[in-house]
């Protein structure tokens, strides 16, 4: 059996790492190298990093954090933000990443998906999508959560598939830096649609939220969570600890 992954966020904005609640009120953490390098040596099995603001600005993704970060850590690396052409995913993977998450330009051109894991392999390419429910419905959001599509999350995700992506990042906006638990509903529908890795993300508060993400839905492969790792109120060997007195499979 797969183990599941620990992946802590790193939201990066003007070059520090920063934190908020329902994708607002941000605040500063830390340096995004040193966190990184933290993160590898504390088990990390995988780490996010994110220009927050790269879209929204409309603007290359930062290169130089990047390969210093790549340089300092030796566990995967995937990388997202201002992620708009097949040439963008060229620049962040001769950076270092090992991944590129794709969010904002997969919807300006869904054609993108296809064309990177064509040239890349599906390994690389990561469809990220920040997800809401509106009038209940599932809808996928663009521009760091700032603007609804209109499209239907489920049905994005699917087709996104389908063009060739090989993992999925839910974030859900409605729990995202809320601290009650992982948007179970949101991801068990996910999962019955796709069957490429699903990565939760959004709404961790404690250890246990990833106990109860793991076991009620085993088909998630990852818990991906930032202030509570970056605060220090959950520390990932401990966690890692607590899944495997609870029989989840994981790597310590």
């Amino acid at each position: 059996m797969l183990t599941k992954r620990i992946i802590p966020c790193l939201d990066v904005r003007n070059g520090r790492v920063v934190k908020g609640v329902n994708f607002e009120g941000i605040r500063d953490v830390d340096s995004p190298v040193e966190l990184a390098k933290y993160y590898s040596a504390a088990g990390a099995d995988e780490l996010v990093f994110y220009d927050i603001t790269a879209s929204v600005e409309e603007r290359k993704i930062f290169t130089d954090i990047l390969c210093e970060a790549a340089k300092s850590v030796f566990i995967p690396l995937t990388v997202g933000g201002g992620i708009n052409t097949v040439d963008d995913f060229d620049r962040v993977l001769k950076c270092g990443a090992d991944k590129v998450s794709v969010n904002s330009g997969a919807i300006k051109n869904p054609d993108l998906i296809y064309e990177a894991a064509k040239k890349y392999g599906s390994q690389c390419v990561v469809l990220s999508a920040d997800v809401k429910r509106v009038d209940g419905v599932f809808r996928v959001f663009a521009r760091g959560g700032r603007e609804n599509t209109g499209l239907d999350a489920l049905e994005w995700l699917r087709r996104g598939q389908e063009n060739g992506a090989g993992e999925i990042v839910l974030n859900s906006i409605d729990t995202d830096g809320v601290k009650r638990g992982f948007d179970i509903e949101m991801l068990r529908a996910v999962c019955e649609v796709v069957s490429i890795p699903v990565i939760a993300s959004g709404g961790a508060g404690k250890a246990e939220d990833f106990i109860t993400l793991f076991k009620t839905l085993p088909g998630v492969d990852a818990g991906l969570a930032a202030s509570i790792f970056h605060f220090g109120e959950v520390k990932i060997r401990d966690l890692k600890r607590l899944m495997k007195e609870n029989r989840i499979p994981v790597r310590l």
